[in-house]
């Protein structure tokens, strides 16, 4: 599967792009940070995991679908879990959903997982489901090119696979490889953000117990709050 998403204009070099690491069902984290960003940011980019693992799933997509409505540019990149979640729903592979934190996705929506299959997928709202099918696996704009896990190093970027890009680990952020511009990823869980010269990773944790950053560019500023470990369980 290769990503066939590309925005068709870009901001100029002078806007500010905020970008917001995996949230994974941290709405209360997701509301804290975002009174702190939003005023200062012309584009918004979520990096993908929205879902799973954290307790309020359902609230953290209906709160980004009405963010669509308020600000006027807004990205929202495909992460591994909210594909994961998107198969479930269209009857595809379950178990490892289930095992990664779809159980508490589920609980959020108020399924139970041993429910028939194409009733759980009717109870999730129409837009929630529309949502996920409208994630890009990347994005770029004039400051750096986001994604969710990684990009394969040596490869365009309009060649890049689904694999890379929702999947990626070490080969990604500890190659050297100059994609032209600085990639700014989630996936990989650092303790505090990864700040590099071509790589920028802001998975800081929030489901664990960590924090859920937002890195404004091109200045490079990291904004952070504390995450939502209440409730969790895997």
């Amino acid at each position: 599967m290769k990503n066939i998403f590309l925005s068709a204009t870009m901001p100029a070099s002078s806007s500010t792009t905020c970008v917001i690491g995996d949230i994974h069902g941290c709405h209360t984290a997701l509301t804290l940070l975002l009174p702190k960003i939003l005023h200062r940011a012309d584009s918004l980019v979520f990096l993908g995991d929205y879902v799973d693992r954290g307790p309020h799933s359902k609230e953290v997509v209906a709160t980004l679908i009405s963010l669509q409505r308020t600000h006027p540019r807004v990205i929202y990149i495909m992460g591994n879990h909210d594909l994961l979640f998107l198969q479930y729903l269209s009857g595809q592979e379950s178990a490892l959903f289930l095992r990664v934190g779809g159980r508490q996705t589920l609980a959020s929506y108020g399924l139970d997982p041993a429910g028939d299959r194409d009733q759980i997928a009717r109870l999730v709202p129409p837009e929630h489901l529309a949502f996920l099918k409208s994630l890009p696996l990347y994005w770029e704009d004039s400051h750096a090119i986001y994604v969710h896990a990684g990009l394969q190093p040596g490869r365009h970027l309009a060649q890049q696979t689904s694999q890379w890009c929702l999947w990626a680990g070490e080969e990604f952020y500890q190659s050297t490889y100059d994609f032209g511009k600085p990639v700014v990823f989630g996936h990989t869980t650092f303790k505090k953000p990864l700040l590099t010269i071509n790589r920028i990773g802001i998975d800081t944790g929030a489901v664990y117990g960590g924090r859920l950053t937002a890195l404004l560019l091109p200045d490079r500023e990291v904004v952070s709050v504390p995450g939502n470990p209440e409730n969790l369980s895997f």
